[in-house]
């Protein structure tokens, strides 16, 4: 049985190349594999966020517009009107990115009025990692 478990730990590590991700002291998860992503807790909790129970992956592509404008274009946008994204995803504020698409995007609302002020602060900073 001991061996069976050595095998297959052993054969899990080639499998992922025996990478990992690693915490550093500056607290960023830093992923190894080609340096995919330096992301902090806050901003991983937001991609996790974002690809999980908030669902915004199915209309907002990181480079490309899909149903919704892209995460690249919508970061841009607020970070130069200095724009509150979390005030918005509660519904209390105006679009500032494609406004005639608005009526399609606050049919979230209902699902994002649900998140609590740390996890919509986290899909904001998520969103900001994207220049």
């Amino acid at each position: 049985m001991k061996k069976l478990l050595t095998i297959t730990a052993a054969l899990s590590l080639m499998a992922c190349g025996g990478k990992k991700a690693e915490e550093s002291t500056s607290g960023t998860v830093e992923v190894s594999e080609g340096d995919i992503a330096k992301l902090t807790p806050q901003e991983t909790l937001g991609q996790e966020i974002f690809d999980g129970k908030g669902n915004c992956y199915t209309c907002h592509k990181p480079d490309g517009p899909a149903i919704g404008p892209s995460i690249k274009e919508i970061a841009k946008v607020y970070r130069e009107n200095n724009g509150d994204m979390v005030t918005f995803l509660r519904g209390n504020g105006k679009p500032i990115v494609k406004p005639e698409q608005y009526e399609v995007m606050k049919t979230n609302f209902y699902l994002t009025k649900t998140f609590s002020d740390e996890e919509l602060k986290a899909i904001e900073a998520y969103m900001h990692t994207y220049k």
